[in-house]
């Protein structure tokens, strides 16, 4: 079945700035899982293949910071809050899934948020596999939050955000980071705005943001 386009469900969000499809979703996965499972999903877009969750390298702390257009964003990894995630990110950093993709989506209104992730650009593509949500008890959305994009509940894949302005939400995004540098960038982006494309305050980014490629170093 073809991955949902969380971009639709997010805008469908703003007006009561809650996902009717996971309002009901609060309960969370366990701050910290023994294992993880990673199941194979469509779409498979720039396919690097599918992680096998180890627990001594997720549980290594590391900063991750993508090359863009417009400049650096650095992010502190929550290995501690949420393995599964950030062993997927380092997955797909260390495979060069992120490079030449692009941030396609920034909303100025309520909900302030740089979405990026979707190799294809279009809002619905994914990596091949998805993965259950964590760390979701009590999570809040300030500015610097790097949470996981979704079309529901655990169907974790490629997509993130940037917060780059308090936001709230229902806590049904996994939050997996936090900026250590790059917040002036990620408002640069914000103040020059979108193109409406998704509803008033919601869409491409005026600023294009390319991710030259993603460096990991130890956190």
């Amino acid at each position: 079945m073809k991955r949902k386009h969380w971009a639709l469900l997010l805008a469908a969000a703003t007006v009561p700035l809650t996902l009717a499809t996971t309002a009901g979703s609060a309960a969370a996965a366990p701050a910290l899982q023994v294992g993880c499972t990673y199941t194979p999903a469509v779409p498979a877009d720039n396919f690097k293949g599918i992680p096998v969750f180890d627990a001594v390298k997720a549980a290594k702390p590391y900063k991750a910071t993508l090359k863009t257009r417009q400049g650096d964003i650095t992010f502190k990894a929550l290995t501690d809050q949420a393995p599964c995630t950030t062993f997927s990110f380092r997955f797909l950093a260390e495979h060069d899934f992120f490079d030449k993709s692009h941030c396609h989506r920034l909303t100025t209104q309520r909900i302030f948020v740089l979405q990026c992730g979707d190799p294809t650009g279009t809002g619905s593509g994914g990596p091949g596999y998805s993965f259950p949500d964590e760390n979701l008890t009590g999570a809040t959305y300030p500015a610097g939050t790097v949470a996981m994009a979704n079309a529901g509940p655990n169907t974790n894949g490629s997509q993130f955000f940037f917060v780059w302005k308090d936001t709230k939400l229902s806590p049904a995004y996994t939050p997996f980071g936090q900026v250590t540098g790059g917040l002036d960038v990620l408002q640069k982006i914000a103040a020059a705005g979108e193109d409406d494309q998704n509803g008033p305050g919601d869409g491409y980014p005026a600023l294009k943001t390319d991710i030259r490629n993603v460096k990991i170093a130890k956190g």
